[in-house]
């Protein structure tokens, strides 16, 4: 199966996706401090980029800032701030769905196979921090392609959601609910589209 070039992406948005996927992996304590001057020496760049990054982050709300305690890891939503977050979360993809579907080209049913195949091999591996990544990209392809727009309200929301991703303990389910969503755009079928983003974002 021949797949679709990743897009290049800014050294920005790199460390970005890196940084988030970490903490949606678990890589990073909540409340933990997050140094510019170390991410910088890790990445190899200025703390131009950095502060741009944990901005980013931050408006996301995967990063906090805190008086006298500066950038620091956020703590995942719980009870009825995440039920109303999930609620959001579904009204919006399933909208953004309606508005694009009839707009996919064939490319982008290629991008999303890559994506797909991207989270299958994380799963399969076990890779906690791909994971998330690539959950997020797969939903965001699909936010993004009907409005740029609601795509920055999005990721705000789906980002503090997924937070807790380290809950899930068998990635098949994972695989097999993504699988669902991409068979069911790549045929044009938006009512099987909807009904498997609601089984998957609970």
């Amino acid at each position: 199966m021949l797949f679709a070039e990743k897009p290049v992406r800014s050294l920005r948005e790199q460390i970005v996706d890196t940084l988030r996927a970490e903490v949606l992996g678990g890589a990073w304590d909540n409340n933990a401090p997050v140094r510019e001057q170390a991410l910088a020496e890790r990445f190899g760049v200025s703390r131009g980029p950095i502060r741009d990054a944990l901005q980013e982050l931050s408006r996301e709300g995967v990063l906090i800032y805190q008086p006298n305690k500066g950038v620091r890891v956020n703590k995942p939503p719980v009870g009825a701030e995440r039920q109303l977050l999930q609620s959001m979360r579904r009204e919006m993809e399933t909208f953004c769905l309606s508005q694009c579907m009839d707009q996919l080209t064939a490319s982008d049913d290629d991008q999303l196979q890559l994506i797909l195949h991207d989270l299958t091999r994380a799963c399969s591996r076990g890779e906690v921090s791909a994971i998330g990544d690539s959950d997020l990209s797969l939903h965001r392809f699909l936010v993004r392609s009907a409005s740029k727009e609601l795509e920055i309200v999005w990721q705000s929301i789906a980002s503090r959601v997924l937070m807790d991703y380290t809950r899930c303990e068998c990635y098949d389910e994972v695989v097999q609910e993504h699988t669902s969503i991409v068979e069911a755009v790549i045929n044009r079928d938006l009512e099987s589209a909807h009904q498997a983003i609601l089984k998957n974002i609970i």
